[in-house]
């Protein structure tokens, strides 16, 4: 019987089965009752569609025909399981990003952020509404409102002189636990140090530098250096998540990302510019002057 019920059936097989559960009587089972001849009739045009039926001993029949069939994600899942399958879905890949100090630099960077479809949030003490309207930025003259808005990154753009009393201005009790704070310094011990000091443990830390500003990036990032330190990031996949996706928006741009510790990067810069000062201390105080005769290359290396 189980094989047959396993195989293909046809629509007379189908009759004979819908015969054996028509009970007799309610002694044979006292809550079933016999299948009216014209609701039989009724079934079978819509299983002769079906291509199988099969018995499971523990359920029962499984009857499925294809008028039946479930064709929605959300009814055909368990319910958790679907819920989970959802939101994994529908994750998405766009940040909500607060800017702290919308100078040059702040408002330089909000073009791509803006670009590339992610929420900008802007704040300076300077009234910069107007130029944060033309980029699509919502600008916020209260670090209490700015905060009120949950970002999911908190970027300091300030200047290096401004960047403690800035940090401490900002209400982190209005922020979510779990918030990375970015900052785009030239240098790096200083605002790791001050960020280790001040923000609290459950912040996570990223220290960055892009080499480049509005200037030598206005025509595009491919192949700028991007120096970053991920300092303290938390542990579970969202957090790692949003460090990934606020560093691809660089990456994304052509950057050259460069993973370095802040202690190296000071130090490379360090040597760098001092030769690069030193240089142009010489050269000015020999007043070298530009002739016709320079060439491109020369005055590069000069």
């Amino acid at each position: 019987m189980c094989q047959c019920l396993n195989s293909l059936v046809s629509s007379e097989s189908l009759s004979q089965l819908f015969k054996m559960l028509s009970f007799p009587s309610s002694k044979s089972c006292p809550i079933a009752k016999p299948v009216p001849q014209h609701l039989r009739s009724s079934l079978l045009d819509s299983f002769c569609g079906s291509k199988s039926l099969s018995f499971n001993p523990q359920t029962g029949f499984n009857l499925r025909p294809k008028s039946l069939q479930i064709k929605a994600m959300e009814a055909s899942l368990d319910y958790h399981f679907g819920t989970q399958l959802q939101t994994h879905i529908k994750t998405p890949t766009s940040l909500k990003i607060a800017i702290i100090g919308f100078g040059n630099v702040g408002q330089f960077l909000a073009k791509t952020f803006v670009s590339q479809g992610h929420t900008v949030l802007a704040h300076s003490r300077s009234d910069n509404s107007d130029t944060a309207a033309k980029l699509g930025v919502s600008f916020c003259s209260d670090p209490h409102d700015l905060c009120e808005e949950h970002p999911e990154v908190v970027m300091l753009c300030t200047s290096i002189l401004s960047t403690k009393s800035e940090l401490e201005s900002i209400p982190f009790q209005r922020l979510r636990r779990s918030t990375l704070f970015v900052d785009v310094l030239s240098v790096k011990e200083f605002p790791r140090s001050l960020f280790l000091e001040i923000l609290p443990e459950e912040f996570d830390i990223l220290c960055t530098h892009p080499m480049f500003g509005p200037e030598r990036g206005k025509k595009g990032w491919a192949g700028l250096p991007f120096m970053y330190d991920k300092v303290r990031i938390g542990n579970d996949d969202i957090r790692i998540s949003r460090c990934g996706r606020f560093l691809d928006v660089f990456a994304r741009e052509g950057c050259r990302m460069v993973e370095m510790s802040c202690a190296d990067h000071d130090k490379y810069a360090a040597e760098s510019q001092f030769i690069t000062h030193t240089m142009g201390r010489i050269l000015e105080r020999f007043g070298f002057e530009s002739s016709s005769i320079n060439t491109k290359g020369g005055m590069k290396h000069c």
